[in-house]
């Protein structure tokens, strides 16, 4: 046969082939084809008189193990039909004494076998094999369970995320069986734990969602996993809320609304009100925002089962306060270590939501780990922190529980002060980190809640009685630490209310810090407070809806606003000036105290001169 020599000839007749490529990846349909290729291909099904109590016989009299190996490959190349498959395990199941450590290998071979997809028979045939194996033989107890929980994990990957908390049936007779070996082994207990942990997917694969579903499940039949379980869901959906920056959600967020806005009135005169709805209550654009949103959904449902009276009618105070403890100490140990999460803390927000006294309870926590001096210095910075925020959004706190708190507060910064002034300690932020978080947090609750606050005489007499000018004056100045957008709102409360005069403490403090930088000829670092505010805006589209009723969004009261308005070059009438209105939108109406930059992306129409909070 002779060969074309002619180059260009050669490669046209070449460049056409049927051939498939092998890294082609399959699809659901092809894979389904292969499937049923290898089912109805043509096997060489293993002879009745060499089953597997013949390989048995053989190994127990001879001790062969040619027949043995021969079953296993079998069973490891070959799908089963039902009724070989009931065949095998009732040889099996009679065996199960004999089965020790020698028949590794046959034992396990059998335990991989897909069974949670089959007739009840087979389901049956299979739970009755594991458990009496298992029982039998503690040595294949790891194997067994890490099998069981790996089916938690769907084969197929889904891409898309399912609202739908129910669990099928396929992994109902999962954690039947999983209950079962409970019931009869207690060392499975570790095994379970082990196999949980280690088999927790990747944060970006689909099947994290579904994996969290089967953990809650496993609580409700087995709670002795609590205190371990709510800590594990916490780490891992902290890995989730790290790796979905506010920033990037909001941005991708914005992009989407801009989109929307442009197609506005086309959309509002075609599209029906029922697709408006959906299109609404749509998921997150951010990838792994999207897993967090419906991840958080999960446990906050599993929440409210737990707390709810028709879930258990022996559920009492008793054992709520039972599990919040759990819940404070795996907020302890996971989230108040991390600085700047976003979404995972709501989950202990929203579980002190559903009973006051529950409430009461994490505030006295936090508390005691503030006032605590062995307690590291950040961990009680990050207290305070939770604290003044916890105070400032919820909307099911009782306004004593708020004023209990700023006396216990300013109480605790009045004795700071004055053991101080004993010793002749320094002023530094570095030096007194926690004393400037508490003040921060003093100021942000005032202007925070300063409707609540100021809505009587009582009230103000109340605020007049916490001795803020003492504290404002106080050696320490500390205006000059905190963050700007909480210092002005504060300044504008109590120059309302005449509690406490801080725009001459705040303009001297920007006049020293300019008079240092031309001294310097330099810049120098601010001393800062490195604050966030752990329930700030929650972001997160269809959790959100469970956070909504009991949160509180920022507003100014009536005489804070007339005091802002004189002190602003161009002044405002209070009864021309509607809240919302672009023209007339400053920073003082964005819920959150955050920086400039920040503050301004709430903003629809930027005003020429931004005003303070104040």
């Amino acid at each position: 046969m002779a060969f074309n020599t002619n180059k260009s000839e050669y490669s046209l007749q070449t460049t056409q082939t049927n051939l498939t490529s092998i890294l082609k990846s399959y699809q659901p349909t092809e894979r389904e084809k292969a499937k049923s290729t290898v089912i109805n291909r043509v096997r060489f099904e293993m002879p009745k008189q060499k089953g597997l109590l013949f390989a048995v016989k053989e190994v127990e009299e001879s001790q062969n193990y040619a027949a043995i190996d021969e079953f296993v490959a079998f069973l490891t190349d070959n799908f089963l039909h039902d009724h070989e498959f009931l065949n095998i395990f009732h040889d099996a199941l009679s065996l199960c004494n004999q089965l020790t450590a020698k028949y590794t290998p046959l034992v396990e071979a059998l335990l991989a076998l897909s069974w949670n997809k089959r007739s009840t028979e087979v389901v049956k045939a299979y739970s009755e094999f594991c458990l009496d194996i298992l029982v039998a033989h503690n040595n294949y107890l790891s194997f067994a369970v890490r099998k069981l929980i790996s089916l938690w994990i769907p084969s197929e990957p889904n891409k898309e995320t399912s609202l739908n908390s129910e669990i099928s049936n396929e992994l109902q007779v999962i954690h039947q069986l999983l209950e079962k070996i409970l019931n009869a082994i207690p060392m499975a207990f570790d095994a379970i734990l082990d196999a949980i942990e280690s088999l927790f997917p990747y944060y970006k694969r689909s099947s994290y969602i579904s994996y969290i579903h089967n953990l809650l499940k496993l609580l409700e039949y087995k709670p002795i996993f609590t205190e371990y379980i709510i800590q594990l869901l916490m780490e891992k959906l902290a890995i989730l809320d790290v790796n979905a920056p506010r920033h990037e959600i909001e941005d991708l967020e914005s992009d989407d609304d801009n989109e929307e806005s442009e197609a506005g009135e086309i959309y509002n005169e075609v599209i029906p009100r029922h697709e408006k709805a959906k299109k609404e209550e749509q998921s997150m654009n951010h990838p792994i925002a999207k897993t967090l949103d419906i991840s958080m959904l999960a446990v906050f449902n599993f929440l409210k089962k737990r707390s709810s009276s028709e879930s258990s009618e022996k559920e009492t105070l008793s054992d709520s306060l039972k599990f919040l403890q759990i819940l404070i100490k795996a907020f302890d140990a996971v989230i108040l270590p991390i600085h700047n999460t976003h979404h995972v803390q709501f989950l202990i927000f929203y579980y002190c939501s559903l009973k006051q006294t529950l409430s009461q309870v994490f505030l006295a926590s936090l508390w005691n780990k503030v006032t605590n001096p062995n307690c590291p210095a950040l961990i009680r910075q990050a207290s305070v922190g939770y604290l003044s925020s916890f105070l400032a959004r919820s909307a099911f706190i009782h306004i004593n529980i708020i004023k209990l708190y700023l006396k216990e507060m300013c109480d605790w910064c009045q004795q700071y002060i004055k053991g101080s002034e004993l010793s002749r300690s320094n002023v530094s932020l570095k030096s007194n980190l926690v004393f400037y978080s508490v003040c921060q947090a003093i100021f942000y609750i005032i202007a925070f809640r300063s409707r609540d606050l100021t809505v009587d005489k009582k009230s103000i007499l109340f605020l007049q009685s916490l001795q803020l000018t003492a504290l404002v004056t106080s050696t320490y100045n500390p205006l000059r630490v905190c963050l700007p957008a909480v210092a002005t709102a504060f300044a504008g409360v109590t120059r309302a209310y005449q509690l406490a005069y801080c725009h001459a403490i705040l303009e001297r403090n920007a006049r020293r810090k300019l008079a240092t930088i031309y001294a310097n000829d330099t810049a120098t670092p601010e001393e800062i407070l490195d604050t966030f505010f752990p329930f700030d805006p929650y972001l997160l589209k269809v959790s959100g809806q469970r956070i909504s009723p009991i949160y509180l969004q920022y507003q100014a009261s009536d005489a804070e606003e007339r005091s802002s308005h004189s002190l602003t070059p161009e002044s405002i009438k209070a009864s021309d000036r509607k809240r919302g209105h672009p023209e007339t939108l400053g920073d003082h109406d964005v819920d959150d105290f955050l920086p400039d930059d920040k503050r301004q992306k709430l903003i629809d129409t930027k005003v020429d001169q931004p005003r303070h909070l104040s």
